[in-house]
Formats: C-alpha cells, structure tokens, sequence
C-alpha cells in the first residue's frame, strides 16, 4: 500500500497515544464476563448525555441505525417525507429510506454547505414528517431556524451529528439542539471506536424508551417482544473504549481548531480560484474536516498526491446522482449546489496528530499550486 509523507488521517497514532488506557479497558471488560448491554454501555449512555446536555443517550450499532431508529420511534414511514440536505453522507438518506419514507433533498448554504434553512419552507408538504439537518464537516447547521420552521409545520428535528461530537451552537453543544440527535463512533469520527458503534441522544424520554426497545429486538424484557424491533446495540466493549477517549475529546478538538486555524492564516493568500472553509459566526465547529473547493479539485488533489500529502473527497457524488436512489428519478442538474459542491471539494489532512510542521508543509503546497 502506498504511504503517504503526511497521510490523510492517522488512526493509528491516536490509539497508540491512548494505548495504555484502552488496553486497560479492554481487559476490564474482557474479564467481566459480561458483553452485551452491561455497565460500560450504561455508563458511556450517562457520561455521553451529560457531555450533549441531554437526559438521555441510547448506544447503537452505528450512526445510520441513529437515525433511523429515531424515525421509527416518531413513527414515521411509508407515504411520509423526510426533508434531507442535498449534499450530505448517503447514510442520512438511507436511515429515510430504512424507515419506509421518501428522502426530500434540500440545497445546502454555499457557505456552510449545511442545509439551508431558507430554502426548506418551500420543500414542504402535508406528507412530511421531519427534518433531518446534518452538521456537516463539523460545523452545526442554522438551528434556530430550522427549529422554528419545524414548530410551524409541526415537524420534527433530527440532527445528524455524525460529524460533530463537541460543536457548539451558540454555546451549545450538538445532540442537544433538536428532538434527537443521531451520532457516529466510526474510527475516523472525532469520538471514534475501534470499530462500529453509534447513539441517539435526547431529551424525549418517550422517545428514548421506544428507542431502547427497537436496538434490542423490540424487547424490553428478555424474551417478550413488544415490536417488531432490531439488533443494534452498541457493544460493550466499544462502550468502554469510547469512555476513555471522551475524556481526552474536548481537548483533540483544541487540537484541531488549532489546525484549521492555522490553515486559515496561511492560505489567506491563495488564488482566488481556492475557495477556503467559512465559520458562520453563532458556531464553534470541531472540524472533523477541512475542505476547501476548487474547481480544478481533480488537478490539485493529484498534484497533492505526487508531492505525499493524502487528501479526501466528502463526496464526489450526491445522494440523488447516486445509482441507489435513481428510482426517485433526479437528473443531472435538478440540485445544482450540491452537485457543484460535489465537483469541487477536496479535504485535507486535520486531526488532533496532524502537527504544525505537516500542516506547514500541506500549507506551502497549496501556496505553490
């Protein structure tokens, strides 16, 4: 496999920092006996509440099953509608589609590339349901306006927080901002497992209950099924790593607004043609990516290549271009931001063990180009 001089993202080196720490775990819960729905999964579901603001955090398989497992529990479903960003992850589609609803895809603000709330009001219709706003990038989306939409139209809020573990808006943090919230443990989140893992988080006790009903087969008592529910329970071991990062997550976030900061300062000159990332002025993102556009994005990304500096495309096609979802019958051209943004975006190395020294030297390549 190729290696890059300054690699995309170093998962490696952020285990090795906790190395100790997270073989303790490991062992703690190896020894146990106990690995499905114990105390470690019950004490990340408080300390992860605690940490968004919230009374309640639910564990699941993985970030898409977050969000779809909300949807179920609001009931929504087939002959429903579902407001999506046009320019997102497909995972926030398919959690739609999961459910038995039809995905409404909304263009993004060019700026924040989140949803644009200005753009929703005419996306609705008797048939729709919720509100799905990604905080994408790690940057929170225009709340308060989303919010005060859905409370016109008697619509729920769900936030994809996939992303954006420890963003703020307007001081407060994600996962709190919404009726519920869905993340993601992936390894390469800004909270990461070693493996899948993922949570809902809420104030809507209701909602948590039905939740924690659905994760486990429909059952709340072994053995006796209230639902037709799933197998998505966030695993025990997964649980016990995760409480040992989201002791150190507030300060690898420090780390990468350092960052990004710091591209920001140097690649203030570029040519006008490289569009940097923009911080609305109500958020404080974690930059769980740092992309900027550039319409000879193919060009630059390769000539980033030849010179070992890994880059990233979040992503080359949009959802409604995508082959899985050309039964919804979208052309080429029907969602022309998202599409643009798709043409053009490029990620470059962030994270909380990229150093100065990398980010100067990915800084001085793209100064160049």
């Amino acid at each position: 496999m190729f290696q890059y001089k300054i690699p995309f993202l170093d998962l490696k080196a952020a285990q090795m920092e906790l190395r100790e720490p997270l073989e303790h775990a490991f062992k703690h819960v190896l020894n146990s006996g106990w690995y499905i729905l114990g105390d470690e999964v019950q004490q990340f579901e408080k300390e992860f509440a605690t940490y968004c603001g919230v009374d309640h955090c639910v564990g699941v398989g993985n970030g898409l099953e977050a969000l779809h497992l909300i949807l179920r529990a609001y009931n929504v479903g087939t002959g429903d509608e579902v407001l999506v960003p046009s320019n997102t992850y497909i995972a926030t589609w398919l959690a739609v589609t999961y459910a038995g609803a039809t995905p409404i895809p909304v263009e993004p603000d060019n700026q924040t590339f989140n949803i644009d709330p200005f753009r929703i009001e005419a996306a609705i219709t008797p048939r729709t349901k919720a509100i799905i706003a990604v905080h994408l990038y790690g940057q929170p989306a225009h709340m308060d306006a989303i919010n005060d939409i859905a409370k016109k139209y008697g619509l729920k809020v769900i936030e994809d927080a996939a992303q954006a573990h420890g963003a703020r808006y307007k001081g407060r943090r994600t996962g709190s901002l919404g009726n519920a919230a869905g993340f993601s443990f992936y390894p390469g989140k800004n909270l990461g497992a070693l493996g899948d893992g993922g949570a809902v988080t809420t104030n809507d006790e209701t909602l948590a209950e039905k939740v924690r009903i659905l994760r486990n087969y429909g059952s709340k008592t072994k053995y006796h099924h209230d639902i037709k529910g799933v197998n998505s329970r966030l695993d025990e071991l997964q649980a016990a790593l995760l409480r040992v990062k989201l002791r150190h997550l507030d300060e690898w976030n420090t780390r990468r607004k350092g960052i990004a900061d710091y591209y920001l300062s140097q690649l203030t000159t570029t040519n006008k043609v490289m569009i940097l990332p923009h911080v609305a002025s109500w958020a404080e993102p974690v930059w769980h990516l740092f992309v900027i556009r550039n319409p000879d994005r193919d060009k630059l990304q390769e000539r980033l290549g030849e010179e070992g500096i890994g880059t990233m495309i979040h992503y080359p096609v949009p959802p409604h271009l995508q082959p899985a979802y050309a039964c919804l019958g979208h052309s080429i051209g029907k969602f022309p931001i998202a599409e643009q943004m798709a043409n053009s975006v490029l990620s470059i190395p962030i994270g909380p063990h990229v150093s100065f020294f990398q980010a100067n030297e990915v800084s001085k390549s793209l100064l160049k180009l």
